[in-house]
């Protein structure tokens, strides 16, 4: 079985880190980049391409698959907090509070778009309801992402102040993926012929996101006496999510008797997490909280582990097709 290799926005996010590590100044609170105004213009920029290149036809195709829809809805916003409720007792003491919060952020996330839809399409799934179901998904993760972590952190003393980050989210994601889908039928095919450069204007605003989140975490001097096993820790953690996630959609797809083809966008939309609007919800929900590297470590980590995992599912997948 060949192992796909990593590409180059993986190994980039660690090197976003390792930046931040040896140079937090310009990306921290104060710092030459500004990220007080960078992030929020940044966070804009990406949901207005990712309305650009969004396809309405592949929306309205999918959009009759109910049965798959309230499958991968249910196991985003229902299956994965309550497993992650279930899980943040059983992992105090053993990873620190910042940590468990981020691995609570990852169940709470919604799922994603453009590689649930490319692993779907490679793996012989139907790739219309994973446009629809990833792109559904991201809608409502606006409401239930913030919703969600309000429960845990008001448990903690530190209450998010709910109805402003949804005003914060709405401007700032869902304002410009509207944006972007009013002006595609006029930059559309401007922007299909440049993708690969749009593209990578998008993995680079990520990677500055990144960078900025991990900067002022390491100037506030949050990583001192962080065990030095809690990547191993997570990676574990995420994994087991990954599998619980994966299983749980596949016994409903099984017993409800969908074809294969919805079962294989069921799962990949179902178990897979967001890193694109992760990054931007946390910079909107935390703020400039010291803290937003160790919250966003969990969801790095889950983001390359379900790249990896569904890239093999998918080569094996579609051989079998």
């Amino acid at each position: 079985m060949r192992v796909p290799k990593l590409d180059w926005f993986l190994i980039g996010m660690g090197l976003a880190a390792l930046l931040a590590w040896a140079v937090p100044g310009p990306g921290a609170s104060g710092g030459w980049l500004r990220p007080e105004f960078t992030v929020k213009a940044g966070v804009a920029l990406i949901f207005l391409l990712h309305g650009l290149l969004l396809s309405f036809a592949a929306l309205r195709a999918g959009a009759l698959s109910w049965r798959v829809h309230l499958v991968v809805q249910g196991c985003t916003f229902l299956f994965f907090p309550l497993l992650g409720l279930a899980l943040l007792p059983l992992l105090e003491g053993v990873f620190s509070p910042e940590l468990r919060l981020g691995i609570f952020f990852v169940c709470v996330l919604p799922s994603t778009v453009s590689s649930s839809v490319a692993m779907t399409a490679a793996a012989g799934g139907n790739v219309p309801v994973a446009v629809c179901n990833a792109t559904l998904s991201s809608l409502i993760g606006v409401v239930l992402t913030p919703l969600g972590m309000s429960v845990v952190t008001a448990t903690t003393g530190q209450p998010i102040p709910l109805g402003e980050v949804i005003w914060d989210l709405v401007v700032w994601m869902v304002l410009p993926l509207a944006a972007g889908q009013v002006l595609r039928p006029v930059l559309g095919s401007l922007v299909q012929r440049h993708k690969a450069k749009v593209n990578l204007a998008d993995r680079l605003v990520i990677l500055l996101l990144v960078y900025t989140s991990f900067c002022e975490s390491v100037r506030r001097d949050v990583w001192t006496g962080q065990s030095p096993w809690a990547l191993g820790g997570v990676a574990l953690v995420a994994l087991g999510l990954f599998f619980a996630a994966m299983a749980a959609v596949r016994l409903v797809c099984r017993w409800a008797g969908m074809p294969r083809e919805d079962e294989i966008a069921a799962i990949f939309c179902g178990s897979k997490k967001t890193l694109a609007a992760g990054v931007p919800m946390a910079q909107l929900i935390f703020g400039a909280t010291p803290a937003l590297g160790l919250i966003l470590l969990p969801i790095i980590v889950y983001h390359q582990l379900q790249l990896l995992v569904c890239s093999v599912l998918a080569s094996r997948w579609a051989k079998r097709g």
